[in-house]
């Protein structure tokens, strides 16, 4: 394609045309999109027309003419620092338990048709493969159903994006294998997890099931990737914790699901509805598997009274029916509320003439939470359906129920069926003769693969927002825990809570509350939160490319505890 030279293709206009200055223009695009311009773009042959009619817009002079050439040339680059080349016979790892087993014993098969004994029926799983692998929108109305209730989006992981990486250049490591010890600890934490739904975590410490809790899960040694204390132990108040920086610090919930906020003249009080105590679903075989061949449940029963958030069946609950982005939204409102200082990297922070508002201001912000959680999604789903496909708690449970009591021989790893069966750990706390997860749900997990976590993701990316836009380091005036009826708000006095450890404190109560509800793994929740932070600060970096201020980048904590400028 010929080069076009911006100064060849059209006379220097004016120095002051239509109020702006040619020089000023060029000079406001940045290094390499003025490079691009004086130097001439490449413009393939079909944008030239629509340069030229910017060009006409303004009446003979190459303002517009330049600006669409540097609007091209800003997307191309942005484009070329997202390509990630990819040989051609690469296939992104997964733990290759799918081809391991035949029969599907460790892969997603939810909403499938299945087996009177559990397992899905082979030719529904091959239709699903057989869409996924064509991406024919065709194929995917030919996937072999169980029941009425359908697949969650499977396409959408197909979906390009015009910022930030492509779906497909996204990397998550292989999660544990069905065999693995630690899948075999993964899988005790959500045991634990479901008999303690109903204490509140502020009992943890005296309770004598997250005594037997956190005595099992030490047992696992370094299989246990949960929160630990420096000596290696599993404590009771470090039970369901995450393992970023601040998740250890204070109450096991954030501060930012308690403080009052303003939604616009809206004042938001954060009690919420929760549902009603000791009620668990999908505890007998014929229910489990009615729910795995997609036909539908009823719902549940809730609680008349709204309380403040208490314990995990009030967490479970929240993540149940929540709207995406609406934890970090509240917490956003949080954060303005209390006055936390802009990051220093901010270029309106120390102007003394303007403000910024829609860039760098509440509305950039507030919109850009939404906006990277689409593209957190569009990465997520891409992974679960595209790569790893990987079994949910509920099925993983009933593996262990029909080894341990139906003789199924699944190669469960012996220390999952040791706990089971010992009185002091599992065995003497689940119902006997009964392995199956109590769910949090009706309808157990939704209908999409486990990993990664699409929670988990989204809060990965917003939470990164957050602690690049705010003053991680500023401290929470006056916390608070709630009583344990989740009526009442109690002053806490105890660690110091900061922005950035409280913002990642709501990531991890978020990701593992999906745990706490029996539809996602431990390792879903980790890998999903750096996975959603990727994304989060490479749609920084394409965006910092279009500023007009003078910007340095923003400094932020990554969730392992590493500080970058972005």
């Amino acid at each position: 394609m010929k080069e076009l030279s911006s100064d060849s293709a059209n006379p220097a206009p004016a120095e002051e045309s239509d109020g702006v200055s040619r020089r000023r223009f060029i000079g406001s695009l940045g290094a390499t999109a003025a490079g691009a311009v004086v130097l001439g773009g490449v413009v393939p042959a079909t944008d030239r027309t629509a340069s030229v009619s910017a060009q006409s817009v303004g009446e003979g002079n190459s303002f517009y003419h330049l600006r669409a050439q540097a609007a091209y040339q800003y997307r191309t680059n942005c484009a070329k620092d997202n390509f990630e080349p990819i040989p051609r016979n690469f296939a992104r790892p997964n733990n290759g338990d799918e081809e391991l087993y035949p029969n599907r014993i460790g892969s997603y098969s939810k909403g499938l048709a299945h087996q009177p004994n559990g397992e899905v029926v082979p030719a529904a799983y091959n239709s699903m493969l057989d869409a996924l692998r064509t991406g024919d929108p065709a194929a995917f109305e030919q996937i072999q159903m169980g029941g009425t209730v359908k697949l969650t989006s499977p396409q959408a992981g197909f979906a390009f994006d015009l910022e930030g990486p492509d779906a497909f250049s996204m990397i998550q490591p292989p999660a544990p294998t069905f065999a693995s010890r630690e899948v075999a600890a993964e899988i005790s934490e959500n045991y634990w997890m479901a008999l303690l739904r109903d204490v509140p975590f502020t009992d943890y410490g005296s309770n004598p099931v997250a005594a037997a809790a956190a005595a099992d899960l030490t047992s696992y040694g370094s299989d246990f990737k949960g929160a630990k204390s420096g000596s290696g132990q599993v404590t009771p108040n470090l039970l369901f914790r995450g393992v970023t920086p601040g998740d250890k610090a204070g109450p096991f919930m954030s501060q930012f699901w308690y403080r009052p906020c303003q939604f616009g003249a809206n004042e938001i009080t954060q009690k919420i509805r929760t549902t009603m105590p000791n009620i668990n679903y999908m505890t007998d075989f014929n229910t489990w598997l009615a729910v795995q061949n997609g036909v539908a449940q009823g719902g549940g029963a809730f609680d008349p009274t709204l309380r403040y958030m208490r314990n995990g069946r009030d967490l479970g609950e929240w993540v149940h029916i929540d709207v995406l982005f609406q934890g970090y939204f509240q917490a956003f409102l949080v954060i303005a509320g209390m006055g936390v200082p802009f990051d220093n990297g901010n270029p309106y922070k120390n102007s003394t003439t303007q403000t910024g508002f829609a860039t760098f201001g509440g509305p950039h912000i507030a919109t850009l939470l939404c906006e990277v959680s689409t593209r957190a999604l569009h990465a997520v789903w891409n992974q679960k359906w595209m790569v790893h496909r990987r079994l949910r708690p509920e099925v993983f449970a009933e593996r262990v129920d029909r080894t341990a009591y139906q003789g199924a021989a699944y190669p469960v790893h012996s220390e999952i069926l040791n706990s089971i069966n010992t009185a002091t750990r599992l065995g003497g706390y689940l119902t006997p003769g009964n392995a199956l997860l109590p769910m949090a749900f009706p309808e157990g997990s939704p209908t999409h693969p486990a990993y990664g976590a699409g929670h988990a993701t989204v809060a990965g990316a917003c939470v990164t927002i957050l602690k690049a836009w705010f003053d991680e380091s500023f401290v929470i005036p006056d916390p608070v825990v709630p009583d344990e009826t989740g009526q009442v708000l109690l002053p806490y006095a105890g660690d110091t809570l900061t922005v950035g450890g409280e913002l990642n404190k709501i990531a991890s109560n978020v990701a593992n509350g999906r745990n706490i509800a029996g539809v996602h793994w431990r390792s879903d929740a980790t890998e999903s939160l750096k996975l959603g932070e990727a994304i989060a600060i490479s749609v920084m970096k394409d965006q910092k490319k279009s500023y007009n201020e003078t910007f340095s980048g923003f400094s932020l904590t990554k969730f392992d505890g590493t500080t970058v400028v972005v």
